[in-house]
């Protein structure tokens, strides 16, 4: 039974396809991509597309992978057919939803799944990164550009949206290693105040200030955003690439503590990973699971529609969304081509097992984001002020502008 559902696969990849395991082989010879199974058991993964365990398996060793990794995820992803439809749903009720999410995500259990991933070893992540480390979605706002204009694209994007002007005071929520930390403070005459929950962040982005001369312009501190004291207000706020380690039930205290945290007619700009399906909090053949027990464990995500829902809930009224789904797809096959040409290198910083799992994880998330699996969105908000005259034009109630004329200089 299970070597008829196995052929049935490699029908469906004629010639694509080759499988080789203890006592048996099958596909053609000059295949695109070859999988040497070391215990014959991975063949039900296999049969049942579960390309998850699969990558589980290629982690653990008893799995080998020959072949381009763009031949690799062309493969896996008609093994598993609609990830998105198979995802896991919220089955309970929203009250009991709600509590599970909050038991998970108290602040010592998020710090410890942060730092797991994060702290992991800077000079791996560099290996990657471009050199400012922005570890999110690049922003390719001109055809051609590298992997690290397209980076400072991306901080220049995020500061026009904010308006950011000399003297402001900007919060960076989950801070990384401080690119728009810097890139604010240099660029814009900002004050500065990073958070993250990583030790290693924290220690390099406070070497990186003392190395620029910012001291007393810009501070990095490692504390839960939860802890912010309300007293501490701020007229702009970013949070980049961090709102999915919040956990879906605790998305409107979120953006309810930012709220406090923002002046009257400030802005709040929120980029961050979405779910592509509405109802799904995690993407089915295996593929969630293997996020949270290989890269993010904690992390969970949302449809941009409860995003926005969760942000108005909290007090914010959302100004602008942009998707930018195709844009960290081509980022991460950056990061994965990156990583591909240095393997050697990071084997050396790391285990076998950890650079295994990257390699499937930057590959694997391209193409999620290639298919529409995962999206990207940027949310631009503001806390109204009630202010109805005094400004250029009335009714605005916040420091946002009547038209978009702001971002389209330069190109972008």
């Amino acid at each position: 039974m299970l070597d008829e559902l196995v052929d049935a696969r490699l029908r469906e990849l004629p010639g694509r396809l080759a499988l080789e395991w203890p006592g048996g082989s099958a596909g053609a010879a000059a295949a695109a991509v070859r999988l040497k199974l070391h215990d014959p058991r991975v063949l039900l993964s296999l049969a049942r597309g579960q390309i998850g365990q699969l990558a589980d398996a290629y982690v653990r060793g008893s799995l080998d992978i020959e072949g381009r990794l763009q031949d690799v995820m062309s493969v896996a992803a008609e093994l598993a057919g609609d990830p998105v439809r198979q995802g896991r749903r919220a089955l309970s009720p929203g009250w009991l939803h709600g509590l599970r999410s909050r038991l998970r995500h108290r602040p010592p259990r998020d710090a410890a799944s942060v730092r797991s991933h994060y702290d992991l070893c800077d000079e791996f992540f560099a290996l990657w990164l471009d050199p400012r480390r922005v570890y999110s979605c690049a922003y390719y706002g001109a055809p051609g550009m590298s992997l690290a204009e397209a980076q400072e694209a991306k901080l220049a994007h995020v500061c026009a949206k904010l308006q950011l002007q000399p003297g402001m005071r900007l919060l960076d929520v989950g801070a990384g290693w401080g690119g728009l930390l810097i890139w604010a403070a240099e660029h814009h005459g900002v004050s500065a105040l990073g958070i993250t929950l990583s030790e290693h962040q924290h220690a390099y982005v406070n070497r990186l200030i003392d190395a620029r001369g910012l001291r007393g312009r810009v501070e990095m501190r490692l504390m839960d955003y939860r802890a912010l004291p309300d007293a501490e207000r701020f007229d702009r706020i970013a949070s980049i690439g961090m709102f999915e380690h919040v956990g879906h039930g605790q998305l409107r205290g979120y953006f309810a503590k930012l709220a406090a945290l923002l002046r009257p007619g400030g802005l709040v700009l929120n980029h961050g990973i979405t779910a592509g399906g509405i109802d799904n909090r995690q993407l089915g053949a295996g593929i969630g699971d293997y996020i949270e027990n290989h890269i993010f464990p904690g992390g969970e995500l949302s449809h941009v529609s409860h995003v926005c829902a969760s942000l108005a809930r909290g007090g914010l009224e959302l100004l602008d969304a942009e998707n930018l789904r195709p844009h960290y797809a081509r980022t991460l096959w950056a990061w994965s081509d990156a990583l591909e040409a240095r393997l050697a290198q990071a084997r050396a910083l790391t285990d076998e097992a950890r650079v295994r799992a990257y390699r499937m994880y930057l590959a694997g998330s391209a193409m999620s984001f290639e298919l529409g699996w995962l999206s990207l969105y940027q949310l631009l908000a503001a806390k109204p002020d009630g202010r109805l005259e005094g400004r250029c034009m009335r009714g605005a109630q916040c420091d946002y502008p009547f038209t978009r004329a702001h971002l389209c200089a330069g190109g972008r």
